[in-house]
């Protein structure tokens, strides 16, 4: 599978976990995915450590901040050119800011957002000329956002940053949505089932692919980590989900070369 670094501006432009225990999620996570881990020593960042693949930053890995009642779970961030404007325009689409634009370092700018669903989301300025590297073994692959209450969300994002979707046949009765952007993919969406438990909200999964989803996911387990979904067949390739030991779910994917 090719290496891909895309220009991010209202497309994914980073992910990260924001977990209980960063030393323990660093471990599983390089076990897993033979990340190098890069723990900032700039106290500003507060242990953040970048994941990398040679000398490619594919993700990120911090502590919770005392006093975060959030879940321990990976976030996904939207690239942009004004973190300003697009907070005004969650909010007049209909989104909560939860956390306004603020500096991270020298390294861009960050806010927190809530759909109209309730999943978070971030948006993410870079200080600079940003690519994101996707589409390898062992980085980001997709994003999918489970909804309770589909619609008011796919709006929600069309709107926010310009982008479409289209909608294709999914298991047995129900409709897999696919967001794009220019023409490309770039994510996709569902309705929640309503058989999961009604504590678990809305929210944004992400995936990564990998070679072998069946031998990564029974690697994931020997490392602490829970079946969420075993390994399966899907149009076009093979996925699982999984939970890290600390409860941060995240999906294996590995999609046929065309």
């Amino acid at each position: 599978m090719a290496q891909v670094a895309t220009a991010v501006i209202n497309k994914p432009a980073w992910v990260d976990l924001s977990t209980t225990d960063a030393d323990a999620a660093r471990d599983f996570y390089a076990s897993l995915f033979g990340w190098d881990l890069d723990v900032s020593e700039d106290p500003q960042y507060g242990g953040y450590a970048t994941a990398k693949l040679g000398d490619q930053s594919v993700a990120g890995i911090g502590p919770k901040q005392e006093g975060d009642q959030s879940p321990t779970a990976w976030s996904l961030y939207i690239g942009t050119e004004d973190i300003v404007a697009l907070a005004r325009e969650v909010q007049e689409a209909g989104g909560t800011v939860i956390a306004p634009p603020f500096d991270v370092g020298d390294q861009g700018r960050m806010a927190v957002f809530i759909d109209p669903s309730g999943a978070f989301i971030s948006g993410w300025q870079g200080a600079g000329t940003s690519e994101f590297v996707s589409g390898i073994p062992n980085a980001f692959g997709w994003a999918e956002l489970n909804a309770r209450g589909l619609e008011p969300a796919i709006t929600f994002y069309e709107t926010v940053f310009g982008w479409t979707h289209s909608e294709q046949p999914y298991g047995e009765g129900e409709v897999y949505n696919q967001f794009e952007h220019d023409g490309q993919p770039i994510a996709g969406a569902l309705e929640m089932n309503p058989q999961i438990p009604a504590e678990v909200p809305s929210n944004w999964l992400i995936y990564f692919t990998v070679e072998d989803v069946d031998a990564r996911f029974q690697r994931a387990i020997e490392l602490g980590g829970r079946e969420m979904v075993a390994p399966q067949d899907m149009p076009g390739g093979r996925f699982a989900i999984v939970s890290d030991p600390q409860g941060a779910a995240f999906g294996l994917l590995y999609i046929q070369d065309q």
